[in-house]
């Protein structure tokens, strides 16, 4: 009898002893023995972020956003594309080159619009990942990191950066704005079969190798439903995050209008209408099968 108690405890420890090497085996090489994550600061360090930010008329603003882009805790790749100012902002970008050696500066020959700045600015893009950033305050780059986790953690090919989720500060400012970007992102949506909250918003975050695949057609602000509907086509796996929200006013140089509008609702429209989905190209891209020929 006396062996009995013994002979179970015996049992017990090599289940055990079992069951730890099973977890060993199964646990994933980002976290160690003790099951803490072990390898995320060093992918972090390793990985690089390439910042797109289309410049056009915004020397007031310039130094200050390219300082904050700057001071994110991250390799940064800053591409900054400028789009014909005639304000000294490329006299600014040619001083703040020389200075820090993350900025590279792309020259548009006149004004051509900020969907065609950032279709040049994604194609000079070199680093893992690659994210929008407009040269205004009206976005804090000290957010790059929490929209960059889900890309980092391979659950997401796209993170949109959400003014309306979250609990960040918001400007309070135009109440038909506001209307018109829930009515652009609802038909997005309807359009798409997605439930995005925020479909014109600035910051989009993307895999480098997903953008650069995509053709951007849209030369201003039609980049927007443009790459929302090509983004959705293609099935990629998209997440939102919640940002804060600065937004400034038409004194203090905001450049969007009605026009702009009426523009994103003819693009959601249009491309809805011309772009395949990712089943359809996939079929179109299949060779056909030679034996039965």
């Amino acid at each position: 009898m006396t062996f009995v108690p013994r002979l179970c405890f015996l049992t017990a420890k090599t289940r055990l002893r079992g069951s730890q090497a099973g977890n060993a085996q199964r646990r994933p090489r980002d976290y160690n023995r003790d099951g803490f994550r072990r390898n995320v600061a060093v992918k972090r360090r390793a990985m690089k972020l390439s910042v797109v930010m289309p410049v056009y008329n915004e020397r007031a603003t310039l130094r200050e956003v390219v300082r904050k882009v700057l001071s994110v805790p991250l390799e940064i790749e800053l591409i900054t594309v400028d789009d014909g100012s005639r304000d000294g902002s490329r006299e600014i970008l040619a001083e703040l080159q020389s200075e820090y050696p993350q900025i590279r500066v792309v020259l548009q020959p006149h004004n051509m619009g900020k969907g065609a700045a950032l279709r040049r600015g994604i194609q000079e893009a070199t680093g893992d990942f690659v994210i929008i950033q407009d040269a205004d305050l009206e976005y804090d780059p000290v957010e790059y990191p929490q929209m960059l986790e889900p890309l980092i953690q391979g659950k997401a090919d796209v993170v949109y950066g959400s003014r309306f989720l979250g609990g960040g500060a918001h400007r309070v400012l135009y109440f038909w704005h506001s209307v018109g970007n829930q009515f652009l992102t609802l038909l997005s949506n309807s359009l798409t079969n997605i439930n995005l909250s925020d479909m014109e918003t600035c910051y989009k975050v993307f895999r480098r190798e997903v953008i650069q695949a995509i053709p951007i057609e849209e030369n201003r602000f039609g980049f927007e439903p443009e790459i929302t509907v090509k983004v959705a086509r293609r099935n990629l796996r998209i997440y939102e995050v919640g940002i804060s929200y600065s937004g400034r006013t038409y004194a203090e140089g905001k450049k969007i209008g009605w026009k702009d509008g009426v523009r994103a609702l003819y693009c959601l429209l249009k491309y809805s209408w011309k772009e395949p989905r990712a089943s359809a190209v996939a079929k179109a891209a299949t060779p056909p099968d030679r034996s039965s020929l």
